[in-house]
């Protein structure tokens, strides 16, 4: 790195560093390229759609040359699911017309999961919703774990949903990720009433 990583917020030159950090992330914390027969398809669920819907609340941890981390976030989920279905879903199953042959990783969730993710935003609507109606998903690469930057996006990320009077933001993860969910633990999320052993559900307070 040529100087201190810093937190800025995202620009559009950033997108394809996002999307690339969320595959690097996205096994249970380790690389997914190559789990799926096509490595856009975890961006284009988990990353893309927040920076084309909320990219005023999307934050990206950067040094001179490259982006390193992220936080990316919607302040109205149920907003942003009727945004899904009308302005994402289209172009998503246009591209994904349908679910490609088992790699030889074998994930526990499979492509046919993924896709099925892209095309069902109601799969976010959360019974807590209306205490908890902003939604993250924050992903850094390892070289920058461990050294403050989660907790200061997630920050970032708080505080200008309080400026908007979200009161709460939750979030969901990967039940393999420990050293993530140890992570939010430090942080103050809970556990929501909906939350499951195989799909954790965590909440927090903005402010």
């Amino acid at each position: 790195m040529n100087h201190v990583p810093e937190i800025r917020r995202y620009r559009p030159a950033d997108r394809e560093a996002v999307a690339r950090i969320c595959l690097l992330t996205a096994a249970g914390g380790g690389d997914a390229t190559g789990v799926y027969s096509d490595d856009t398809l975890m961006p284009e669920v988990f990353a893309l759609p927040y920076v084309e819907y909320a990219p005023e609340l999307a934050f990206v941890v950067a040094d001179e040359e490259r982006v390193l981390g992220y936080v990316l976030g919607v302040a109205d989920t149920a907003d942003f699911i009727e945004w899904w279905k009308r302005e994402w879903t289209p172009g998503f199953a246009a591209r994904h017309p349908s679910v490609a042959s088992p790699t030889a990783h074998d994930p526990a969730f499979t492509e046919a999961d993924l896709v099925g993710a892209g095309l069902d935003p109601e799969r976010m609507r959360i019974a807590e919703l209306a205490d908890y109606p902003a939604h993250l998903h924050i992903d850094l690469l390892p070289e920058l774990q461990g050294m403050g930057f989660g907790r200061r996006l997630i920050d970032a990320l708080r505080a200008a949903l309080a400026a908007r009077g979200v009161a709460a933001v939750h979030l969901g993860m990967d039940a393999a990720n420990t050293g993530a969910r140890a992570f939010y633990d430090r942080l103050g999320f809970h556990e929501l009433p909906s939350s499951t052993p195989n799909a954790p559900l965590l909440g927090i307070a903005t402010s």
